[in-house]
């Protein structure tokens, strides 16, 4: 068993087809498909089901594939701690990134001295909604992680936070309040955005035994404001999600009481992390993230 057997296995995996992390590896199919028989045989077990268009895992192909992408962490860890020791500050980093906050606001912020820095380390950042990329964390798929604060099973180094607000048709009336209270938005369409801060809405209203009427469910933010704009609703999220340019379509106007929403980087255990994340954490933590007002 090999690490390059390994991390084609995983790629495989998350892919769902040889030809594809061929395609991505840059290596020919039959050597994809040479290197994941070669494990199967070492190991004695099958670990993908063969479909015409793509492949699945097995269940000890699922058991096994969270071994393998520890390994895989692992041994780039060691790669980075020798490459350290030698001075050459090389290696990749993995990072997972939710929603306009973290995407748009907080990682180019972050990236930009982080590169001057380490202009040697290889950075891939996926984007998905925030609870793929705590499903990330948990797989190892990532090394570092965007999350809204709390959360319990990760390490976790806080970084900014922002208030929720009410989004506003900016001809409705309620725009005219300099402060809305959550019962205040239970009367008119309501707009719910998927991802981001969607749970944490939830609870808000739940927590003070109100029920928005939910008209429209978005997946996206981008969703959610064209549709107040039109007039369809108004929504509550998080300030720091709004483009930095206000569209004279919608107001966000502050919930009273306030309510504030905490963003932070997370990893899985600290003290495996590899240099190239701890210093990303550190050059991030060295930022000061204003808050933004509500227009």
């Amino acid at each position: 068993m090999t690490l390059t057997q390994l991390e084609i296995f995983s790629l495989v995996a998350e892919l769902q087809g040889f030809t594809h992390a061929a395609n991505r590896l840059g290596i020919s199919q039959s050597a994809v498909s040479h290197a994941i028989k070669g494990l199967e045989q070492e190991l004695g077990v099958e670990l993908f089901r063969r479909h015409q268009a793509h492949v699945a895992l097995t269940d000890i192909g699922e058991q096994l594939l969270l071994r393998a992408r520890a390994m895989l962490g692992l041994a780039n860890t060691l790669e980075q701690e020798a490459a350290d020791a030698r001075g050459l500050k090389r290696g990749t980093l993995r990072i997972g990134s939710f929603g306009p906050t973290s995407s748009n606001r907080l990682l180019p912020q972050i990236l930009r001295p982080f590169r001057q820095a380490y202009p040697d380390i290889e950075v891939h950042v996926d984007e998905g909604p925030d609870r793929q990329v705590i499903q990330w964390l948990d797989e190892r798929r990532i090394d570092v992680g965007f999350v809204v604060l709390e959360q319990e099973r990760f390490d976790t180094f806080a970084l900014f936070t922002d208030q929720m607000v009410a989004l506003l048709p900016a001809n409705h009336p309620l725009a005219e309040h300099p402060a809305l209270r959550l019962e205040d938005l239970c009367e008119t369409p309501f707009i719910l955005t998927e991802a981001g801060s969607s749970e944490l809405v939830s609870r808000l209203f739940a927590s003070a035994r109100l029920a928005p009427k939910v008209r429209y469910r978005y997946a996206q933010l981008l969703s959610t404001l064209e549709a107040v704009s039109r007039g369809d609703g108004v929504s509550v999220v998080a300030q720091g999600s709004l483009p930095a340019t206000p569209d004279p379509r919608y107001v966000a106007r502050p919930l009273a009481p306030g309510i504030t929403r905490s963003i932070g980087l997370a990893v899985l255990d600290r003290r495996q992390a590899s240099p190239a994340t701890l210093a990303f954490i550190r050059v991030a933590q060295g930022l000061d993230f204003v808050p933004v007002a509500p227009s």
